[in-house]
């Protein structure tokens, strides 16, 4: 385990997620609590841009440079001066889960999707663009005192044309990426501890492993011991998952063939996300969601581009 000298970007915030580093060196994000989007500029100045409705979660720039946002519906919280605030089930004012945008120009906010072939979304979590113009996002579920949706990862059209169930069951899946072929899906589920590689014959294609090596078509990439719940992800350049751990509080760096994990310790129990953002990619802008702040910290390689932001 390491533990890095870190800087504050910003505090105050009402659980930060879903950082997106921009090129003029601003920080876009949501919170979730808050239920906002959000820019942090260059001088730490934060800016509300827009109000939103039920939880926003993960967010990632599309090809048409708006912000696709996967809302989750909305959390009941608990708020404590030892512990900060934390989800701890689904709103009372749940409806129901979607995708939206937002116009950065305007604050124009659209709902594309509700549903899928499936039926309804429940509590869509986190997002990522191919070089096609499409997604994927995952589909936590939400949990309620006695019972929990399992989960799924869907894949969609960014102009509302087309969206479909890829991948189920799968248990809290929570954080998701591609690498840099674009062969391959990683994905985290929270409350396994387990991050999982699905092979990709195209945009929108899963190649299934067979059952029953295989529960959901996936490859077991690894499985973190003890209790670790895993939350949102990043790849950098040497093709790492760097997943958001909750519990230990930190980032999980997990190599693609499961045979290496290295754990870099934050300051906050609730880690919830990432981005790679600064010169070359090699900053990485954590959110510290309990706490309310980001963080930047010096990353020992460069993150891996993402599709209509950093090429």
């Amino acid at each position: 385990m390491t533990t890095p000298p870190v800087r504050e970007i910003a505090g105050g915030l009402r659980f930060p997620e879903g950082p997106i580093a921009m090129p003029d060196g601003s920080l876009l994000l949501v919170e979730i609590e808050g239920r906002t989007l959000t820019r942090i500029g260059t001088d730490g100045r934060v800016d509300r841009i827009v109000q939103l409705q039920g939880g926003p979660n993960g967010a990632a720039i599309g090809p048409d440079g708006k912000v696709y946002i996967c809302n989750n519906g909305g959390f009941k919280w608990h708020d404590s001066a030892e512990h900060g605030i934390r989800p701890i089930g689904q709103a009372e004012d749940y409806a129901g889960g979607w995708i939206e945008t937002v116009d950065l120009a305007t604050g124009r906010v659209e709902r594309l999707y509700e549903g899928s072939d499936t039926g309804p979304l429940r509590g869509p979590n986190d997002l990522v663009f191919d070089r096609q113009g499409g997604f994927w996002f995952t589909d936590h579920g939400k949990t309620r005192p006695r019972d929990v949706d399992r989960g799924c990862v869907c894949y969609a059209r960014a102009d509302g044309s087309f969206i479909r169930e890829m991948v189920f069951p799968l248990w809290s899946p929570n954080g998701i990426g591609l690498s840099a072929d674009e062969r391959t899906l990683y994905v985290a589920e929270t409350f396994t501890g387990r991050v999982w590689a699905f092979d990709l014959g195209g945009p929108g294609e899963i190649e299934r492993q067979p059952w029953p090596h295989s529960p959901n078509g996936g490859r077991l990439v690894a499985g973190l011991p003890g209790y670790q719940l895993l939350d949102s992800l990043a790849l950098d350049s040497a093709g790492n998952i760097c997943v958001a751990t909750l519990a230990h509080g930190g980032i999980s760096v997990v190599s693609p063939d499961g045979g290496g994990i290295e754990h870099i310790a934050m300051p906050d129990a609730m880690t919830t996300n990432l981005c790679f953002g600064g010169p070359s990619l090699s900053t990485a802008f954590v959110s510290l969601s309990s706490t309310g702040r980001v963080v930047a910290t010096d990353w020992p390689r460069p993150g891996l581009p993402l599709n209509y932001l950093n090429t």
